[in-house]
């Protein structure tokens, strides 16, 4: 399964740029979504690492199979940026999701840069798991 957490994992460094690259167009709602991808794929990386198979897009619950899979616990700080992440999962992309207007009315630059770091944050967590091993 290595194979596949790599891919997996080549894919979620390629998110994480395309992130950037959106931020730095002011495409901040579209930015945020991207940092969700990078982090989500980062964390299906480390669920294939261990033989799992990653389902669902909640960075969170991904997290915390991997935890339980495991059996470590993953810093509640890795939580508190995946719960950041997750939060945009639908809202970042649909203008239903908010009360008025569209989501690349209702994202800003802060929202996007806090984003990024959640991202980057938990693609540092995963590196670290995955070059242990």
């Amino acid at each position: 399964m290595r194979g596949e957490a790599m891919r997996w994992w080549s894919e979620a460094e390629w998110d994480l740029e395309t992130a950037s690259i959106l931020h730095e167009k002011k495409r901040f709602n579209a930015a945020v979504f991207y940092a969700h991808q990078a982090a989500e794929k980062a964390c299906k990386a480390l669920l294939f690492s261990v033989n799992e198979a990653p389902w669902g897009h909640s960075i969170r619950i991904l997290l915390e199979r991997y935890g339980e899979a495991e059996n470590i616990n993953v810093p509640d700080e890795i939580f508190e940026y995946a719960r950041e992440l997750d939060r945009h999962y639908i809202p970042s992309r649909y203008p239903n999701a908010h009360p008025a207007g569209t989501p690349h009315e209702a994202y800003d630059e802060k929202t996007s840069r806090r984003a990024l770091e959640a991202a980057k944050a938990i693609l540092e967590f995963v590196r670290r798991v995955l070059w242990k091993n």
